[in-house]
């Protein structure tokens, strides 16, 4: 059976370049791979077709070749395997592990595991992100094993070279003109075994156990703010090096303050006889110290009074952020006889004086639109 063109297999113009052959190939190798076409043998011959393409076109000599002589520059006698040097196998084994080698599992190489990585999510109050402070956290992690100091191998032993893929890590597999690597089953792709496994920790080098950790605040920090401690993740396998430890920083919701950016706001309730005589209230500050306020008359709820520095610091800066009161205006409950003798009076005194201007606009606003409603 006549072989198919290399660019036709591909579905690229025979100007294309290497980008555009790349692109092509990962397309049709993922759509004909045996693993997503199990059984498939017309798929399973598509992908070895598509692989063949590739590796002749990828490479600038064979595809020089090609284009010249076409498919008899790869034929015996014409430039094949035996006479013109022209290995199939030698780069598919590339290609192979760097579009399917965490699919199937596979690394090149012996490589060490670094341990993992760990989070750890802290609550903080609100005074300790205003003033800053050190902590003391508990983190259930893997560390080092102390019997064998990470090698995994018992009294002091040494690893041995794998048996199987004799140090390399990975194992060659040929199957008719491709050559398919494979991280190595009885190292795990180390390179090396343990012949006498250490007790402590069953060869793994590592051991289970909770680390106390001192963490450190810094004034200023916000919600979510995210602290890496380098080195104290999960101990790496067999001496590989150990993970990081990442700290997310939640802020418990304040009963008096809330904070926006370095602001702080506070909502203050307010007497009525102060709110329409004036007067002064001392106020909390987030720091834990006092502050007064000075309160005009005629003052609404909702009105704010800035009080400059007495906000959040700003993180890795001097500056410091502001305080806003808010005024919340407090119409006095539970009133005497007297006392309602008095507002009553005082509704009758303020004849043809508007006290309540608010109120006022708003009802005149109101009467304007009945009014056109009625038109």
């Amino acid at each position: 059976m006549a072989k198919r063109d290399y660019y036709e297999v591909l579905g690229v113009d025979r100007g294309a370049d290497g980008a555009a052959l790349k692109k092509a190939y990962r397309q049709m190798a993922m759509q004909y791979h045996p693993d997503r076409n199990p059984g498939d043998k017309e798929a399973g011959a598509r992908f070895k077709e598509v692989n063949e393409a590739y590796e002749v076109l990828k490479d600038d000599q064979k595809r020089a070749a090609y284009d010249r002589f076409g498919h008899d520059a790869f034929e015996a006698g014409m430039g094949g395997p035996g006479a013109a040097g022209f290995d199939f196998a030698g780069g598919f084994a590339d290609i192979f592990d760097e579009m399917f080698g965490e699919f199937m599992g596979g690394r090149r190489g012996p490589r060490a595991a670094r341990g993992a990585d760990l989070r750890y999510n802290l609550d903080i109050a609100l005074e300790d992100a205003f003033q800053g402070r050190s902590i003391e956290i508990k983190v259930p992690s893997t560390i080092t094993c102390e019997s064998c100091k990470g090698t995994g191998a018992e009294g002091g032993s040494q690893p041995v070279m794998c048996p199987t893929c004799h140090g390399a890590g990975k194992i060659r597999a040929q199957q008719g003109f491709f050559t398919i690597e494979r991280t190595c089953h009885t190292c795990q792709g180390r390179g090396r075994i343990i012949e006498k496994p250490c007790r402590g920790c069953s060869g793994t080098g590592r051991t289970q156990r909770e680390k106390t950790l001192s963490v450190s605040i810094p004034a200023g920090v916000e919600d979510g703010t995210r602290i890496r401690l380098s080195g104290e993740g999960e101990a790496g396998v067999r001496g590989a090096p150990a993970g990081d430890l990442y700290i997310f920083l939640t802020i418990q919701p304040h009963r008096l303050f809330q904070r926006e950016g370095s602001d702080i706001f506070c909502r203050v309730p307010i007497p009525m006889t102060t709110a329409a005589l004036g007067g002064t209230l001392e106020v909390p500050t987030v720091g834990g110290g006092r502050a007064k306020v000075t309160v005009p008359s005629g003052t609404q709820t909702g009105q704010q009074f800035r009080m400059r520095g007495k906000g959040m610091p700003v993180l890795r800066s001097k500056a410091i952020g502001d305080m806003y009161v808010e005024a919340a205006v407090e119409t006095p409950v539970n009133l005497s006889k007297r006392q309602k003798e008095l507002l009553k009076e005082f509704e009758g005194a303020g004849s043809g004086t508007s006290h309540s201007p608010q109120a006022e606009g708003f009802f005149s606003k109101v009467k304007e639109f009945w009014d056109d409603l009625t038109e």
